[in-house]
């Protein structure tokens, strides 16, 4: 049997755990996104809601769906946002930009650098530190962090909640990763 490619995939799993747009606080989102992305099988956009923009994503690891959004009933992926990402997607899935993610040896300059910072998410940089040795706790003792401030910024952007000095933090793991043998 073939594999379902990432869009198809993302398309049957979507219809099923949103099988329709109800309600008027998901219709007046779908079709309403811009940034729209996807990264084989995770789709991101952005909307205007009522607080603000809101940062929103989906993505399906196997069959487990991971949703997101930044508005402040969004971090478990349950409010209207979510599912009006999912419809947009399978209503429309050539309008999410696809982004080919790139890797580490990749990168050979200030763009690619950026590029695969927005990538990758500080939790599995930290589990890539962790697999060669360097423990959670000794990276945040070397960078002067605590370990529950470094927790709490990686579980905000997995909520798409981000914090400023998110970017130098991932520098900051790689740098350690590239240099440091324990």
């Amino acid at each position: 049997m073939q594999r379902m490619d990432d869009v198809s995939l993302l398309k049957t799993v979507l219809a099923q755990h949103w099988p329709s747009a109800r309600g008027k606080k998901v219709a007046r989102y779908v079709d309403k996104f811009w940034d729209r992305q996807r990264r084989g099988q995770r789709i991101s956009g952005v909307v205007e809601g009522n607080h603000g923009d809101y940062t929103v994503s989906i993505g399906v690891d196997e069959d487990t769906i991971h949703a997101a959004c930044s508005c402040y009933i969004g971090s478990h992926g349950t409010c209207h946002h979510c599912a009006a990402l999912a419809h947009t997607f399978i209503a429309d899935p050539d309008s999410f930009i696809a982004i080919r993610r790139i890797e580490r040896e990749e990168i050979q300059g200030l763009d690619s650098l950026k590029r695969y910072l927005e990538s990758v998410t500080l939790d599995d940089l930290v589990k890539s530190l962790r697999a060669k040795g360097v423990t959670q706790k000794a990276f945040c003792e070397a960078i002067g962090m605590s370990t529950k401030h470094l927790s709490t910024v990686k579980s905000s952007e997995l909520k798409n909640r981000r914090y400023h000095e998110l970017g130098a933090i991932k520098l900051a793991v790689l740098w350690v990763m590239e240099n440091i043998e324990e």
